[in-house]
């Protein structure tokens, strides 16, 4: 192994990093020029009976979390408000649960999933609004 100066090796491990910053975008990039295809993108707010209560968001989020592992689900997200202030956002919901389905069929399958089923049967106390948008590609 080659010695070298502090210099050179800050020299080169930034360009290892930049280059691994570019296969980075690069595969970002390429998955969004493939996978938009047909995507089906399902979001769903919750708004929580009782927002203040730390015990029943963590049994909805404890629900999500076993929801995710239907097989037709491509990728997920579960999120709360991010607290940003702006006329057109609306953050007066408690929890957001974002997937991306390859497909409406995959979708449709999700909807009557058992673990789909069973999270909004044992789950459906804990919220007293939800809403849902649902996008395809354009």
């Amino acid at each position: 192994m080659k010695n070298s100066s502090r210099r050179e090796f800050i020299r080169d491990s930034a360009k290892t990093a930049a280059g691994i910053g570019f296969i980075s975008l690069t595969s970002n990039s390429e998955f969004a020029m493939t996978a938009s295809k047909n995507l089906f993108v399902h979001h769903v707010y919750f708004w929580l009976n009782n927002p203040d209560s730390s015990e029943e968001l963590k049994k909805l989020l404890e629900g999500l979390q076993k929801l995710s592992t239907v097989k037709t689900i491509k990728m997920f997200h579960i999120g709360k408000p991010a607290g940003t202030n702006r006329d057109v956002i609306d953050g007066s919901y408690s929890v957001s649960w974002l997937l991306l389905f390859n497909n409406r069929a995959d979708q449709d399958s999700y909807q009557t999933d058992p673990i789909h089923l069973k999270f909004i049967d044992e789950c459906k106390h804990l919220w007293k609004k939800v809403v849902v948008y649902d996008s395809i590609d354009t």
